[in-house]
């Protein structure tokens, strides 16, 4: 079991230990490592059981209050050191559903919110274009308004939960200005997009490209106002990134105890692994890797849950040194198993897959470091 030490961190209250132990006795009941057979049915089946323990609650907040970042960063580690689909299926529910937490009317949250967090409705983020990954602001999807609905033309790819979802909150030109000032969301019921490709990729999860053939939504569907959809894409992405870097660090401390069960069983000779000099500063900057992206996930996630400052900076570090540190974590873990460690089945074998998109998505290692420097040269 991963050291729960840092729960006494004043990062957080009594209600993130109370729930960091709920979270750990549903993960140790209910997950397994298997790998799923059908990952469509797989997440289908996950949502569902993460409604019905009260979790997905988590990734809408309530009336009153937007999720608690805190919160839904324990909620992706804990899962993610479990099992990468259960991660998945937890926060697409908070990302496809973000903007309408965040930005959409009573009744839109009426609607959408209490089904995600029931688990009867999958949701779905459409923003990457086939020709536009990180740089949002010149994606071509267009809305156009033709009296009491919008028509939306265009294309988006690796859509997560794409084949699956009941909604997908789709980002679209409307015009009212260049660039990222012209751009809307909208909730578009998944039963009006054409599922042109599914895409497999090194860690199975439902993943497709989509197209938007004239399809109809009533004027009401629009998230926000006209030309608002960047800032609404923008600060669903910044709720959700610190929660990139949980899920990343929920992987690297599996890896650590992956690592550190192999080198007190495996025999070298008359000793073990762990015996070996080479092995122990190996796992000694492992754990240093771990407790820095920790700080830097939970400083950003209590900063986030404060309010009142720019926290994208803390936000960006915490994404970028996270991910980056937990693949040097993984692949370390994988050269101490030797060549178990790249043997299908293997735990650290499916970790070194799970991590690698998380430098991507969400924004990518380059776009964070950009975030970064931006902030410090405009003296944030």
């Amino acid at each position: 079991m991963a050291d729960k030490s840092f729960l006494s961190w004043p990062f957080f209250e009594e209600r993130h230990r109370v729930l960091a132990a709920k979270l750990e006795d549903w993960c140790r009941s209910t997950i397994h490592d298997a790998p799923a057979a059908d990952e469509d049915a797989a997440c289908r089946a996950l949502v569902a059981e993460l409604g019905k323990a009260g979790f997905l609650k988590l990734c809408v907040g309530d009336s009153k209050h937007r999720p608690d970042v805190r919160s839904l960063a324990l909620c992706r580690e804990t899962f993610a050191r479990y099992h990468g689909l259960v991660d998945f299926s937890f926060a697409m529910q908070g990302l496809g559903s973000g903007a309408i937490s965040l930005f959409g009317t009573v009744e839109q949250k009426r609607e959408w919110l209490p089904r995600v967090a029931s688990g009867e409705a999958i949701a779905g983020f459409a923003m990457t274009e086939p020709e536009c990954g990180s740089d949002a602001a010149n994606m071509s999807t267009s809305a156009m308004r033709d009296g009491n609905e919008w028509v939306i033309v265009g294309e988006k790819t690796y859509i997560s939960n794409g084949g699956i979802a009941d909604f997908y909150v789709t980002f679209a030109r409307t015009g009212e200005g260049e660039g990222a000032r012209g751009l809307s969301a909208f909730i578009v019921p998944a039963d009006a997009v054409t599922v042109a490709e599914r895409i497999h990729v090194i860690a199975p999860h439902p993943l497709a490209r989509l197209k938007y053939d004239n399809v109809r939504i009533p004027a009401d569907a629009i998230v926000g106002e006209p030309g608002e959809g960047f800032r609404i894409g923008m600060e669903t992405l910044t709720l959700f990134r610190v929660t990139v870097g949980a899920a990343a660090l929920g992987f690297a401390r599996r890896a650590l105890d992956e690592a550190l069960l192999w080198s007190r069983s495996r025999r070298l000779g008359t000793a073990t692994l762990a015996d070996n000099a080479v092995t122990q500063a190996k796992l000694a900057d492992m754990a240093l890797a771990i407790d820095a992206s920790a700080l830097l996930v939970y400083r950003a996630a209590w900063q986030q849950d404060q309010g009142g400052v720019d926290n994208r900076r803390a936000a960006a570090m915490a994404k970028l040194h996270a991910t980056e540190r937990a693949q040097q974590v993984i692949d370390d873990a994988v050269q101490m198993h030797g060549g178990a460690g790249v043997t299908s089945g293997v735990k650290v074998e499916e970790l070194y897959r799970d991590i690698r998109s998380l430098r991507i998505y969400e924004g990518a290692s380059e776009v964070q470091r950009q975030i970064i420097a931006r902030d410090l040269l405009k003296g944030g």
